[in-house]
């Protein structure tokens, strides 16, 4: 998989929005994989200040287009979000989300149906932390959800 950022935008959203595309790439383990990929992906530009106010947007692939089938070639043609977010807000001197002219993006496929509400939670752990570690904290907190429903 590959994440294909668009900082000054692609197609219609040339010069108005950052497009941010996801791409499925041809790799040795394809045989033992499910194509057409199904899986939510999630976007996730991140807010560098106490607020947190993260840019998340998500999509469901579409399982009829050739770019959720298995790769025939290097890579599939990218799909995603050609509006991602606003070129202006983006430019504005003191803007969340570029600190010392870094921005971090996370790109979270979804092979488990997470439950929309705790997207931004899984969205808030440290992305340092091993994949099976936020997995297992993820569903922790979803189990710790249920319970307090519950009572």
């Amino acid at each position: 998989m590959r994440a294909r950022l668009y900082l000054n935008g692609d197609g219609n959203a040339r010069r108005t929005h950052m497009s941010l595309f996801f791409v499925l790439m041809r790799s040795l383990n394809d045989p033992i994989l499910k194509f057409p990929f199904n899986y939510k992906v999630t976007f996730c530009m991140y807010d560098q200040t106490p607020a947190q106010r993260h840019i998340i947007d998500s999509f469901r692939p579409d399982i009829r287009s050739n770019s959720f089938q298995r790769p025939r070639s290097d890579m599939n043609i990218a799909s995603g979000i050609p509006k991602f977010f606003p070129l202006a807000m983006i430019q504005q001197e003191g803007n969340p989300y570029v600190r010392d002219d870094t921005m971090f993006i996370k790109v979270m496929v979804d092979f488990g149906d997470m439950p929309k509400t705790l997207l931004p939670y899984a969205l808030s752990l440290n992305p340092g932390l091993p994949m099976h570690v936020q997995q297992a904290m993820i569903k922790q907190e979803a189990e710790r959800r249920v319970q307090q429903q519950s009572e």
